[in-house]
């Protein structure tokens, strides 16, 4: 019998060298086979779709910049958002507290649609620092920052449809309008107006929310499925709503104009009544075309997150949810161009601060030469 060849001290660390070579990029474990040792390969997704679930993917393997949901580019663009709604929406706010002139009935609701707006904003920033700051987000910090960004957009939604009736009534009963619309009846009516939203703000921390059954969320988490189709329901019937108003506002603007135009033309027989009659057309085609840019801008921005929300299911891509969000976030900045700087007044009382403050800023130089 032959016995079994002995093996020298060196020929183990050959063998391990040689195995080495073969497999590049891998290094050899004790106790680990080499097929083991080299497959670095993450596991495919259950479904065997190359794609993730949520349509992006996630920074980190699944922890983004601060939370374990992480931060996406929509979500600083959102903040960026934010950012843009904050700025314009207080320095509405600063004109009308500031100057006196300024608090008619009228104004008090731009107010409250600026300060809607501004809240949004503010919602969004703080909504994007607690991605980034928190790991995670707690669900109560979750809960209170979805009330927030829920009774802003609910009061910037009112507020549109406060200014819409306000807007209609001074038009079609201008007489007796005029005289009931009064300071305090707006306060009270605004005031009524921010405790139903603040109320509906505080849904989702009284126990509307699904965090504690997430197979019944939504495309708008912590919102569930049947509480976002209320929401959108609520939404499309109030954009229906304000679409009537716009529409009667044009016929009763229309009718107005030709009943002045048709007086003017009896009253001066011997002139020519086609000047002031084409001032009066041309002055209600330029209302017109406002109001078609409010409602333009309205319908493009809510409705379709408004219809996505009632019969998408949360499976769907996260994308989605970001594509039609964002335009829904700039519409509380265009609010404050359309309501707030298109408004003559406003922009007056914007211009002189604005020279009060460039002759206050070049002024402090010469007095400081002149005392030398």
């Amino acid at each position: 019998m032959v016995p079994p060849p002995t093996q020298s001290p060196l020929e183990a660390p050959l063998q391990m060298l040689l195995q080495a070579s073969a497999t590049p990029g891998s290094s050899p474990d004790p106790g680990t086979s080499p097929s083991a040792a080299t497959d670095t390969s993450s596991p495919p997704p259950p479904d065997g779709s190359p794609w993730p679930p949520n349509g992006s993917w996630p920074v980190g393997r699944g922890r983004g910049l601060g939370g374990g949901e992480g931060v996406s580019p929509w979500d600083i663009a959102l903040c960026a958002a934010g950012t843009v709604m904050a700025f314009e929406n207080a320095l509405v706010l600063a004109v009308l507290c500031c100057t006196p002139s300024l608090r008619a009935p009228t104004f008090m609701l731009i107010g409250s649609l600026a300060l809607a707006d501004l809240l949004a904003g503010v919602g969004l920033v703080a909504n994007f620092v607690a991605r980034c700051v928190m790991d995670p987000v707690s669900d109560a910090v979750a809960l209170c920052l979805a009330g927030l960004l829920l009774s802003a957009f609910s009061a910037s939604a009112c507020s549109l449809l406060a200014i819409t009736v306000d807007r209609y009534l001074s038009l079609y009963s201008a007489l007796t309008y005029q005289a009931e619309r009064t300071l305090p009846f707006t306060c009270g009516l605004l005031a009524a107006l921010w405790l139903t939203c603040l109320g509906i703000g505080a849904l989702p921390a009284m126990g509307w929310h699904c965090l504690d059954a997430p197979a019944t969320c939504s495309v708008l988490s912590p919102l569930t499925k049947d509480q976002a189709a209320g929401l959108s329901v609520s939404y499309l019937f109030l954009f229906s709503f304000i679409l009537h108003l716009y529409l009667q506002i044009c016929r009763v603007a229309f009718r107005h104009a030709q009943q002045i135009a048709v007086q003017r033309h009896i009253v001066n027989n011997a002139g020519s009544p086609m000047p002031s009659a084409f001032c009066l057309v041309s002055g209600t085609r330029k209302g017109v075309s406002t109001l078609s840019l409010v409602l333009a801008t309205f319908a493009f921005c809510w409705v379709p997150l408004a219809v996505y929300a009632m019969v998408a299911d949360p499976t769907y891509p996260q994308v989605y949810t970001y594509y039609l969000a964002l335009p829904a976030a700039c519409h509380s900045a265009i609010n404050p161009v359309v309501y707030g700087f298109r408004n003559p007044e406003i922009r007056r009382s914007l211009n002189v601060a604005y020279t009060t403050y460039l002759r206050s800023l070049f002024s402090r130089p010469r007095a400081a030469t002149s005392n030398v």
